[in-house]
């Protein structure tokens, strides 16, 4: 039985309010604004720490580390003179961080490399969320965002992700096996859930092959 969704996507794509419906659908808690508190409560920081380190890093995977947060708000963060919080922190306390709230389970997990962190877990379904590029600069504008801000963002986080992942995980982003499903949510978020909820509840009563 499922009891955890990893949702991984393209930054823009829509996926933090998708989440957030899953989670209410399903009774289940969504850690994404709140699993930054988490990580700044482990790493004993204050969230402006953590804050600031999204937005800007010393080195070149220092400022990468910041993609998988940035992303999960799809909006700008703000500065603030703070502790350091470097990607290597990131890693080792999300790896820790993120078992022990699949662990408890009954969660949406949203970004910050959870698929990788819990790939090993067989009671998390991984879902990976896309769209194309005028839908999602479309989304960024609807939460305003302007033209030029979308675009960049667009063009940019997705990248440093790509590097993120090769250099902690040595692995292609997207990591195409990891998911269960990958999805283009520019067929709509109903529609998205849906599948999602659907497919889920298919899979469990599905018979193990032996």
């Amino acid at each position: 039985m499922f009891r955890v969704i990893t949702v991984e996507r393209e930054f823009g794509c829509g996926a933090g309010g998708i989440a957030r419906e899953l989670a209410h659908r399903l009774g289940w808690k969504l850690w994404d604004e709140s699993l930054t508190e988490e990580i700044a409560k482990e790493a004993h920081v204050d969230r402006a720490a953590v804050a600031c380190c999204e937005e800007r890093m010393d080195s070149t995977f220092h400022r990468l580390a910041k993609t998988f947060w940035r992303g999960s708000y799809e909006r700008s963060m703000p500065m603030a003179d703070a502790a350091p919080f470097d990607a290597d922190c990131f890693v080792a306390i999300g790896q820790e961080v993120m078992s022990r709230i699949a662990s408890t389970g009954n969660c949406v997990i949203v970004g910050r490399g959870a698929p990788y962190f819990l790939r090993e877990s067989r009671d998390a379904f991984h879902v990976f969320l896309y769209a194309p590029r005028a839908e999602k600069i479309r989304r960024l504008r609807l939460i305003g965002h302007s033209d030029r801000e979308a675009e960049d963002l667009v063009d940019t986080v997705d990248r440093d992700r790509i590097e993120f992942v090769k250099h902690y995980f040595n692995a292609d982003w997207p990591t195409r096996s990891l998911y269960h499903m990958m999805i283009n949510t520019a067929v709509g978020d109903e529609s998205v859930i849906t599948t999602i909820l659907d497919s889920m509840s298919r899979l469990e009563k599905k018979p193990v092959s032996v």
